[in-house]
């Protein structure tokens, strides 16, 4: 019998160890390997399956050609400005991370700033412990009552809502994605940018890093802001313009700022150090006993899941799929990717779109991964690079329109799963089903009513339906020492087309085809592996 390889999970950060330990237990097999450089890395990443990162360590498009065996990406935390995703997501890799195991920790940081600033806290520390007693040159200003500005109302940025309103501030937030019924919930008041800037006392920002974001308080942006304003970013570098932030806080009409990130980390130096009014904190966000447990114990149970069961949670590059969901839809996917690969290998010409429609039973479940292995299955037809992470996107590179449609009721069947392609040819489509809710059936061909398993080699042949046909092809596979497995017969109506689907042991060899399609009758004749 063949051993069933473990899979194997290299921890390439410094992280609790609690991680490995989660793995081992969940029947993983884990290193611990940190301070490689990149170099390193690239000599021993080809060996694993998964990548267990904080943030010191840079995924870099040549750490991912490495990484041949590798199928997912674990971020202990919340940013993967360290994940090149796109090139993960064209080599089928799964990439994680853990939004939710430091948001308090962060939203307590954010908020400690806040009073930093507001009281002028390490200024005064650093006064007092060099002897002086400067009780009048700290002049503080109390929070209550305060307007705070929320530039992103998400995880963390609704935690920080919740504690400053505790505090009896008033809370605005600028989020694109802040639904008014979620702002309502949340107790805070939607605003669009410009409105926040006018009127918020403090600011702090909870956005990722996006084109869209990078520089949202820029120079422009800076100077709509309300006299004396204080600035918080706990969240990333480069969501303010550094050097526009100094000259505000030099010109007096910035009251404040406190920097957790910076654009260039580590800061080792920044035109920002020494001006007064300034804080600053190495990347503190994140750093406090209970947070490292968490997101070490997150990441290690998200990794563990997917290479175990096929769980996926909070992947920022493919449909998540609990640890539940999966067993249930596995066999569902596999149906999917059959049918993807079946209509792959009969269809010819340039595929203008390709829809999936599922009814029944399986119009309840969860369509993305359903999608996204008929899309598998189709590619893999073309390319052998091709799994469910990358699927959709290489679908888009070639222009290919995907459409889901979903129908609840039954219909003849109590599950239903059709894929249909159109091509400059016209649009044809293919039919499967679950038997007893576990083995995929072919139930529909084209048109044509066929019951037929898809599994190993077969042989698909259009004829005339007419006597004689099933023997003459018979005895032609018995001279070439063919052996059949199963055979599946399907027809439009008498005297007309039919479709054979005959599973055989070996692949069908170009020479056969030869000899098939030179019988009587034959239009079609065709090699398929599943």
């Amino acid at each position: 019998m063949k051993e069933i390889s473990m899979p194997k999970v290299l921890i390439s950060d410094k992280m609790d160890p609690k991680a490995a330990q989660i793995f081992r237990e969940r029947g993983v097999e884990v290193d611990e390997i940190t301070g490689k450089t990149p170099e390193e890395l690239i000599a021993i990443i080809g060996q694993y399956d998964g990548l267990a990162i904080r943030s010191s360590t840079k995924v870099t498009k040549a750490i991912l050609a490495a990484a041949t065996n590798l199928k997912v990406i674990g971020r202990a935390g919340i940013g993967v400005d360290n994940v090149d995703i796109p090139a993960a997501s064209a080599q089928g890799v799964v990439v994680m991370n853990t939004p939710f195991g430091n948001s308090i920790t962060t939203a307590e940081h954010a908020i400690a700033l806040m009073f930093a600033l507001a009281r002028q806290l390490p200024e005064a520390d650093a006064s007092t412990q060099a002897g002086k007693w400067e009780k009048n040159r700290f002049m503080g200003v109390e929070v209550t009552s305060k307007t705070l500005g929320l530039i992103g109302a998400g995880n963390i940025g609704s935690i920080v809502a919740d504690r400053a309103l505790g505090l009896r501030m008033k809370v605005i937030a600028f989020d694109p994605f802040l639904s008014p019924e979620r702002a309502v919930e949340l107790g805070v008041e939607k605003v669009e940018l410009d409105d926040l800037l006018a009127r918020a006392d403090f600011i702090t920002l909870h956005t990722p890093l996006t084109d869209q974001t990078r520089n949202i308080l820029s120079a422009e942006a800076l100077a709509k802001t309300k006299q004396g304003v204080r600035i918080i970013n706990c969240a990333r570098g480069g969501l303010i313009d550094e050097a526009a932030l100094k000259a505000g806080l030099d010109s007096g009409h910035i009251g404040g700022a406190a920097l957790d990130v910076f654009v260039t980390e580590p800061a080792k130096e920044s035109p920002l150090f020494g001006t007064p009014n300034f804080v600053s904190t190495p990347h503190l966000g994140a750093s406090t006993d209970e947070a490292q447990v968490n997101v070490a114990i997150q990441v290690a149970e998200q990794m563990s899941d997917y290479l175990m069961s096929g769980g996926i949670t909070n992947a920022l590059n493919v449909p998540s799929l609990s640890a539940e969901e999966a067993p249930r839809l596995k066999p569902y996917m596999t149906l999917a990717e059959k049918l993807g690969s079946l209509v792959g290998q009969l269809t010819t010409g340039s595929i203008g779109r390709i829809s999936i429609h599922s009814e029944g039973a399986a119009a309840e479940l969860n369509q993305k991964p359903m999608v996204s292995a008929v899309l598998a299955g189709f590619l893999r037809t073309q390319t052998d690079t091709v799994n469910m992470v990358n699927a959709p996107l290489l679908a888009k590179e070639r222009g290919m329109e995907v459409r889901e449609v979903r129908t609840e009721r039954e219909g003849d069947y109590h599950t239903l799963l059709r894929v249909s392609v159109k091509t400059d040819a016209g649009e044809r489509s293919v039919a499967g089903t679950l038997f007893g809710d576990a083995a995929p059936r072919l139930v529909e061909l084209f048109g044509i009513k066929v019951e037929a398993d898809l599994a190993g080699h077969m042989l698909y042949v259009v004829n005339e339906d007419a006597p004689g046909f099933i023997g003459r092809l018979g005895s032609l596979l018995g001279e070439q020492g063919v052996n059949i497995g199963t055979f599946h017969l399907g027809r439009r109506s008498a005297g007309g087309e039919a479709v054979l689907l005959l599973s055989v042991d070996d692949a069908v060899t170009p020479e056969l085809l030869a000899k098939v399609r030179a019988l009587a009758g034959v239009k079609t004749a065709m090699g398929l592996s599943f």
